[in-house]
């Protein structure tokens, strides 16, 4: 069931994207696990995806079915995609520090810990409990964590150029040798 939802997720993928690179990307991997799923298991897991309400099905005109993903399928097919995740570093730092803050109240302490332990395990330093820094872009990447625990309420990003604690942070991060703006 995993593969056919990260299959059906693709299929999105293969939909939304505009570049040529990405779309041979994911039509290479895609066949891979194509050619590792039989027919017969392929049928059942679709009707267990089916049965769970993770996919719908519509009967087309011409006697075809297209399936696709549904909300809660999307939500699946992302939780199999945060193991994933990672933040990429650019060549060259462009001098600007991205602080994530929270304050997260009690009631979603497991979420708040999952954050904080994906925050540090990506590659974020934590500067307090609730705050943890980062010299690269990662908005992307944040904001899918942050929707991934919904969280959105209670977490805000800061860029600043400047800290009082600059020449550790710059040690922590490998950035010895970059210029602070």
């Amino acid at each position: 069931m995993k593969k056919v939802l990260l299959l059906l997720g693709a299929g999105v993928v293969l939909g939304l994207t505009h570049r040529p690179d990405t779309y041979f990307r994911v039509l290479k991997k895609v066949k891979k696990e194509w050619q590792k799923i039989n027919e017969r298991s392929l049928r059942e897991a679709i009707q267990n995806l089916y049965k769970s309400k993770l996919i719908k099905s519509t009967e087309n005109n011409d006697g075809s079915v297209t399936m696709t993903l549904t909300e809660k399928g999307k939500l699946t097919t992302f939780t199999y995609n945060i193991d994933k995740l990672k933040l990429i570093k650019p060549k060259s730092w462009d001098g600007l520090w991205r602080i994530v803050l929270f304050d997260i109240p009690e009631y979603k302490k497991m979420a708040r810990d999952a954050l904080s332990f994906k925050l540090k395990s990506i590659g974020f330093y934590p500067l307090q409990k609730s705050v943890f820094i980062y010299p690269y872009e990662c908005k992307k990447e944040l904001d899918f964590l942050i929707e991934f625990f919904e969280l959105r309420p209670y977490v805000r990003l800061l860029m600043v150029n400047k800290t009082d604690i600059d020449l550790h942070l710059k040690e922590i991060f490998g950035l010895k040798n970059e210029l602070t703006l």
